[in-house]
C-alpha cells in the first residue's frame, strides 16, 4: 500500500470520503478494479516512483496521474509489508479467482463427491486469500494454517453434505420449495465456513493481539515531517487483543455480506431461467448463464461488502485494554489495520 513507501509527506488516504459508507464503496471499487491486474512490474515501479516523488515534495499537489498511481499501488501492495500480494489472491482478482469455484458449488445436481470437491476447492482459495491479506503483525505458523484449513474444510463439507441429505427428506414442503432449498445449500455452507475460516486463519491475532497506533493530528504530522519522518513510521503503542477481535470479527461479517448475495441471487435466478422455454430448448446455455449471473453479482456486491467497515479502523483508546487508556492521539483515538 502507498503508506509503506518512503517519504516525509503523507499521501491523502483516498479521493473519496472514507468516513462515509458510500465514500468507502467508491474507494473499494477503485482498488478492486480488475484492470489493475494488467499493470506490469515496470508499471508498478513507475507508480511507486511517482508517489515517492510526491511524498518527498517534488510534486506540489495530487494530480489524476498520482491518483491512478495510488490506485495501482494500493491494489497491489500489502498495507503492512509493502510487498506485492500474489496476483490470484489480491482483492482486485477476488471475483475472477472465485468465479469457477462459485460456479462449481452452484452447479445443479451435484452429488456428495462433487459437493465435497468444490467445498475443498473453495476453502483452499479462502485460506490463501485470508493469509495473503491478513494483518502481518501477528503472523501464523504453518502448523496453525494447516489446522485452520482442515477445520474449515471439515465444517463446510459437513454443512453442505448434511443439508444435501436433509432437504430431500422434507416431504411436507412442495417440490419447488425443495428445489430452491437445495440450491441454497451452498450458501449455508459457504457463509458458515467462510466466517469460521476467517476466525481460524486469524485466530493467532486474537490470541496475541495486533499493533495499534495513535491517530496523529495535523500538527503531529507536520512535526514528523520536520524531523524528516513519515507518519507511517509512528511507533506502535503495543498489541491489543480487543482490537484484533474487532478486526477479525468485522472481516468475518464482511465475508458473509459478500458471499450471501453471490450464493443466493444467481442460484434463485437460475431456477427461474430453467423454467423458461428458451433454456429448456437450449440447455447448453445453462453453464454460461450461471457464470454470467455469478460474475455480474460478484462485481456488484464486492465493493458494497468490503466497504461495510473501514480497512484502517479508528477506535477510542479507552475502549481497548487498560494499558492503552489515555494514550490515544487526536481525539483520544487509536487506529489499526483491519485486514481484508
Amino acid at each position: 500500500m502507498s503508506s509503506s513507501l518512503p517519504g516525509v509527506r503523507p499521501l491523502p488516504d483516498s479521493q473519496y470520503d472514507l468516513s462515509t459508507y458510500w465514500g468507502r464503496v467508491r474507494h473499494t471499487a477503485s482498488i478492486t478494479d480488475p484492470r489493475t491486474l494488467l499493470v506490469s512490474s515496470a508499471g508498478l515501479t513507475d507508480a511507486k516512483n511517482l508517489l515517492v516523488a510526491y511524498k518527498n515534495g517534488q510534486i506540489p499537489h495530487m494530480t489524476p496521474d498520482l491518483w491512478k498511481a495510488k490506485k495501482i499501488v494500493d491494489s497491489t501492495l500489502h498495507p503492512d509489508t509493502g510487498e506485492a500480494v500474489f496476483l490470484p489472491f489480491r482483492m482486485s482478482c477476488f471475483v475472477l479467482s472465485n468465479l469457477v469455484v462459485t460456479a462449481g458449488m452452484l452447479t445443479p445436481g451435484l452429488g456428495n463427491r462433487g459437493t465435497i470437491a468444490w467445498q475443498v476447492a473453495n476453502q483452499s482459495l479462502n485460506v490463501a486469500i485470508n493469509y495473503s491479506n491478513s494483518n502481518k503483525s501477528s503472523p501464523l505458523s504453518w502448523s496453525k494454517i494447516a489446522q485452520s484449513y482442515f477445520l474449515a474444510v471439515g465444517a463446510s463439507c459437513s454443512v453442505a453434505v448434511g443439508l444435501n441429505s436433509l432437504v430431500p427428506r422434507l416431504k411436507s414442503i412442495t417440490p419447488s420449495t425443495r428445489l430452491i432449498l437445495g440450491r441454497l445449500v451452498p450458501f449455508a455452507a459457504v457463509a458458515s465456513a467462510g466466517a469460521l475460516n476467517v476466525f481460524l486463519m486469524r485466530g493467532e491475532e486474537i490470541r496475541t493481539g495486533i499493533d495499534v497506533f495513535p491517530v496523529l493530528s495535523q500538527k503531529a504530522k507536520e512535526a514528523f515531517a520536520a524531523q524528516g519522518k513519515s507518519p507511517s513510521e509512528v511507533e506502535s503503542l503495543g498489541k491489543s487483543q480487543k482490537a484484533a477481535t474487532l478486526a477479525v470479527g468485522e472481516t468475518a461479517v464482511s465475508r458473509v455480506l459478500n458471499s450471501s448475495p453471490i450464493m443466493v441471487i444467481p442460484a434463485l435466478a437460475l431456477v427461474r431461467f430453467q423454467k423458461t422455454e428458451w433454456l429448456k430448448k437450449n440447455p447448453r446455455w445453462t453453464t454460461p448463464l450461471n457464470l454470467g449471473l455469478i460474475l455480474v453479482t460478484s462485481y456488484a456486491v464486492l465493493p458494497l461488502a468490503l466497504a461495510a467497515f473501514p480497512q484502517r479502523q479508528k477506535v477510542r483508546a479507552d475502549s481497548l485494554e487498560e494499558r492503552f487508556h489515555g494514550r490515544g492521539g487526536e481525539g483520544g483515538l487509536v487506529e489499526f489495520n483491519r485486514g481484508i
